[in-house]
């Protein structure tokens, strides 16, 4: 059986190579956590009450990515209209595609990606002042690299160079442990990404642990990595992805 991944293909007939099929296992979990990551983070920072000021159009999709437009009120005159969009790829190949609409500050609308490679999660947002002026989705996201470099692992060579692309100006580690295995994913992301307002909460719901830092090919180190900003990704049970 074959299985396509960005940069490698892994190939494993039944009773053969059970660390890559594992590893493969680990990566789709870790794409996923990296999913939920971004919805988390979209969902907390929108999800808030309704008070009488500027209204907006709101869409949150349910997991098929389908919603029912309707008009909210925003919650004081600190907010805006906002769109984004959350894109993730496999490879060069575009897994899913969500759009939502609704209430945010303007320091939420934002544009940033992580990006291990063989996966990369785009966010896109955009915040306008005029009642319902939200009427337009967010646009994709296409980058361009930046002229930043971390490392990005290839199987178990976690020394590859990868160009980060966009806002991408941080470098970053994942690590997962399934079936025993331990798999460690490297790349690049944004810094709204490694901010302790943004990721609060603990990895205790996919065993994920994250860490950034600055610096081109900063996230060289194989162990636990000293001098990073140790971070753990905060995951809420609103899952979109499965």
């Amino acid at each position: 059986m074959n299985i396509k991944g960005g940069m490698e293909e892994w190939s494993y007939a039944e009773g053969q190579h059970p660390l890559r099929r594992t590893s493969y296992i680990s990566l789709i979990k870790l794409n996923a956590a990296d999913n939920m990551y971004f919805f988390t983070l979209v969902l907390g920072l929108w999800l808030l009450p309704k008070a009488d000021a500027l209204q907006c159009y709101e869409c949150l999709p349910n997991k098929y990515g389908s919603c029912t437009e309707t008009t909210s009120e925003c919650p004081s005159q600190d907010y805006q209209c906002a769109a984004a969009r959350v894109t993730s790829f496999i490879g060069d190949s575009k897994i899913s595609d969500f759009t939502f609409k609704k209430c945010a500050q303007a320091k939420d609308c934002f544009k940033g990606s992580f990006n291990y490679g063989i996966s990369q999660t785009r966010i896109n947002s955009s915040c306008c002042t005029g009642n319902l002026c939200n009427t337009k989705p967010a646009p994709n996201s296409g980058l361009v690299s930046n002229g930043r470099q971390c490392f990005t692992c290839k199987g178990t060579d976690c020394t590859q160079p990868l160009n980060c692309e966009g806002s991408e100006d941080h470098c970053i580690k994942a690590t997962v442990t399934v079936g025993g295995v331990t798999t460690i994913l490297k790349g690049c992301t944004s810094m709204q990404f490694c901010s302790g307002d943004a990721i609060a909460q603990t990895a205790h719901m996919t065993g994920v642990d994250v860490s950034c830092c600055q610096g081109n090919f900063c996230n060289s180190a194989s162990g636990p990595i000293g001098g990073l900003l140790l971070l753990t990704v905060p995951l809420i049970s609103f899952i979109l992805f499965s």
